[in-house]
């Protein structure tokens, strides 16, 4: 009897160990990535195109606005709106903040979508204004979702900009990326990183590393992307030199990249809708900068 109570005790004492290891070992095991919800994202593309262009001026303009500034505020972040003025067209970049630490991060996207679709092989579409899904509203999608994901508690200080009338060069009385240089002029401080997303929601994602971009942030968030098994969609070599809004940055000397997917063909024509882009490809963007700024910023 004495024999099979010890033995009992043992067992006892063997599963109770087994339980505290257990323990230990789901504390020190590192924490997953912040989880990106491709299927909230892809919501946020399809309420974006339910308002129609978001051209400047217009109706769609205010709304995006509006409901930009409503799902940020939702998800807990201070929202402030930038009204200024660039070559007499009235302004407003959206600025979500949290966090006051460093590094100091901003990632930005523009919602504004182009007056004409000018590349548009019609020639009748040509002065008709493009739909933007990719253009514009795949950018905007990432962030809005990144805010609703980011912890509110933070070591970092993190920025999510959306940036107006980046979109209408080339159309008599005004340039591109207006409303990213207006905040980047007026930045008091310089920022350690700035990370522009845009055209980044094709279905067939093949996004080349951006000429200008800053090389050290260029190389650790393609470094993270082909770590989480992303090579594919983001490609290792350099392909193009974009005028975007990352540029307004860099001519600061503020580290800023530009990430692209600039072999889209359905760029500035009526043919940029939703069915061109893909939840996945939004996924893979979100995913790999939450990943990013979790684990591997300044690390690579």
């Amino acid at each position: 009897m004495q024999n099979k109570s010890l033995r009992l005790i043992s067992i006892g004492l063997i599963i109770l160990l087994g339980i505290v290891i257990a323990i230990l070992l789901i504390n020190i095991q590192p924490k997953p990535p912040h989880q990106f919800d491709a299927d909230r994202a892809w919501l946020d593309v399809l309420a974006q195109m339910e308002m129609g262009p978001r051209t400047p001026g217009s109706d769609a303009h205010n709304q995006v606005v509006l409901y930009i500034q409503t799902e940020l505020e939702k998800a807990g972040w201070k929202v402030e709106i930038q009204e200024t003025e660039r070559m007499g067209h009235p302004i407003r970049n959206i600025i979500a903040k949290r966090g006051s630490g460093s590094p100091w991060v901003i990632f930005g996207a523009h919602y504004d979508s182009r007056f004409f679709a000018d590349n548009d092989p019609v020639p009748a579409n040509q002065t008709i204004p493009v739909p933007g899904a990719n253009d514009g509203a795949s950018g905007v999608a990432v962030l809005l979702e990144m805010a609703r994901t980011l912890p509110k508690n933070t070591d970092k200080q993190i920025w999510l900009v959306f940036f107006d009338a980046e979109d209408q060069g080339r159309i008599e009385g005004w340039d591109w990326i207006l409303g990213s240089r207006a905040f980047a002029e007026s930045l008091t401080k310089k920022p350690d990183a700035v990370v522009v997303v845009d055209m980044i929601g094709d279905a067939d994602l093949n996004i080349y590393r951006e000429i200008s971009s800053d090389k050290a942030i260029t190389n650790s968030i393609w470094q993270t992307a082909a770590d989480l098994g992303y090579s594919d969609q983001f490609n290792n070599q350099e392909k193009y030199n974009i005028l975007d809004d990352h540029l307004p940055f860099l001519e600061l000397g503020i580290p800023a990249i530009v990430i692209i997917d600039f072999d889209y063909p359905y760029w500035h024509t009526l043919a940029d809708t939703q069915e061109k882009i893909s939840p996945a490809s939004l996924a893979v963007v979100g995913h790999t900068l939450l990943t990013w700024l979790d684990n591997d910023l300044g690390q690579k």
